[in-house]
C-alpha cells in the first residue's frame, strides 16, 4: 500500500483501566482515501483518531503512516492535522489569528502566513470573518475556521473527530458537500468519525464499523449496508434499522439461522403471505414508516411512499422481497 497518507494499523489495542477501548484492530486506509469510521458511542472511534494523531499511546500494536511506524515520534511532528467536534478555536483571537497561530509558532514569517490564512480562508468561504473572534460567529462558521485551520498544515492525513455533530441539519448537510468537494480538490487521506449514519453512507469512500473496540466490516457503504456481515452491523447500518427475526419464522423457518430484511423491502401486497396489524404510522414527508405486529408477536417495520393511506389499526399483508432476505448464524451472528 503505497502513496502520501497511507495508514495501517496492526493489532492495535488500547485499555483505559478495565475499560478495552481497543481490542487488536487491523485496518487500512488508503492513500488519498476518505474513510469513515462509524459506530456506537464507545465502540473506539476517536480513540482511532487519538493514536494516529500521538494524542494518546497504544498498549500494543502498531499505527504506521507511509510505512513508518510513528510511535516514538510526537504529535507535532506527524503529518496530521486533527479537527475536534468542540472546534478548540483560541476564544481571544480573530480568525486571522487563530488560522496564522500555527504557522507562526513554526517560524513562517509573517507575510507569508497572512497570505496562506487568507488563502485557506477563501477556499472555505470564511474570507469576510477573518476580524472577528469566535464568539461572534455560529457553529458552521466556527467549523469552517477549524477546518482551514487545519488545512494550513498542509498535512498527509486529516482526522476528523465528529466535527459535524454539533450543527443543525440543514447546515449539516450543506457543510457534508463542503467537506466532500474540499476531499475531491486535496486528495488528501481522510478518516471521517461520526455517529451519523447519513455521514457514514454519503462522504466515505469506504466505511468501516465499529463495535466494543472491534472492527466488524470495512468496505463501500453500498456494499456494507446490501451485505452486512453480522447481525450487529445489519442492526446498526440502516434507519429504521434492518428487521432480524431469530428461527426465520414468518420470513420462511430455517434452524439455526436469525433471517433480516429491510423495511423497504417488505411491501404492502393484498395477496402477500405475512398478515399483520398497523400499530403506528409514522409520516415522514417523503415516505411513511410502518410499524406492524405480526400473529406470532414478530414486529416488523416496514418503509411505504408516503400517501399508502394505511392508518393505525388497519390490518395489511406484506410480501418480502426474496431476493433480499439476509441469513444468518443464530449463534455467532455471522452472515450465512
Amino acid at each position: 500500500m503505497g502513496g502520501r497518507g497511507a495508514i495501517r494499523l496492526e493489532e492495535l489495542t488500547r485499555s483505559y483501566g478495565r475499560t478495552r477501548a481497543l481490542d487488536s484492530i487491523d485496518l487500512e486506509v488508503r492513500a488519498g482515501e476518505l474513510l469513515t469510521l462509524v459506530g456506537p458511542s464507545g465502540s473506539g472511534k476517536s480513540t482511532v483518531l487519538r493514536l494516529i494523531a500521538g494524542l494518546d499511546r497504544p498498549d500494543g500494536g502498531r499505527v504506521l503512516v507511509d510505512g513508518q511506524d510513528v510511535a516514538r515520534v510526537p504529535p507535532h511532528r506527524r503529518a496530521v492535522a486533527m479537527v475536534f467536534q468542540d472546534y478548540a478555536l483560541y476564544p481571544h483571537l480573530t480568525v486571522l489569528g487563530n488560522l496564522t497561530f500555527g504557522l507562526r509558532v513554526r517560524r513562517v514569517p509573517r507575510a507569508e502566513a497572512d497570505r496562506r490564512a487568507r488563502e485557506a480562508a477563501d477556499r472555505l468561504g470564511i474570507a469576510d470573518l477573518l476580524d472577528r473572534h469566535p464568539d461572534e460567529m455560529s457553529g458552521g462558521q466556527r467549523q469552517r475556521v477549524a477546518l482551514a485551520r487545519a488545512l494550513l498544515r498542509e498535512p498527509s492525513v486529516y482526522l476528523l473527530d465528529e466535527p459535524l455533530a454539533s450543527l443543525d441539519a440543514p447546515l449539516r448537510f450543506a457543510t457534508r458537500a463542503d467537506l466532500l468537494a474540499l476531499h475531491r480538490d486535496l486528495g488528501t487521506t481522510t478518516i471521517h468519525v461520526t455517529h451519523d449514519q447519513a455521514e457514514a453512507m454519503t462522504l466515505g469512500d469506504r466505511v468501516a464499523v465499529l463495535d466494543r473496540g472491534r472492527v466488524r466490516q470495512v468496505g463501500p457503504p453500498q456494499q456494507v449496508y446490501d451485505e452486512p456481515a453480522d447481525t450487529f452491523v445489519a442492526a446498526f447500518l440502516g434507519s429504521p434499522p434492518m428487521n432480524l427475526v431469530p428461527g426465520g419464522g414468518l420470513l420462511g423457518g430455517a434452524a439455526g439461522l436469525t433471517l433480516g430484511v429491510r423495511p423497504e423491502n417488505l411491501a404492502l401486497d393484498p395477496d402477500g403471505p405475512i398478515e399483520a396489524t398497523v400499530d403506528a404510522v409514522e409520516a415522514l414527508g417523503s415516505e411513511a414508516v410502518l410499524l406492524t405486529r405480526c400473529a406470532d408477536g414478530t414486529r416488523l417495520t416496514v418503509r411505504t411512499g408516503p400517501r399508502s393511506g394505511v392508518r393505525a389499526g388497519d390490518r395489511v399483508r406484506l410480501r418480502p422481497d426474496p431476493d433480499r432476505i439476509h441469513r444468518f448464524d443464530a449463534d455467532t451472528g455471522r452472515r450465512r
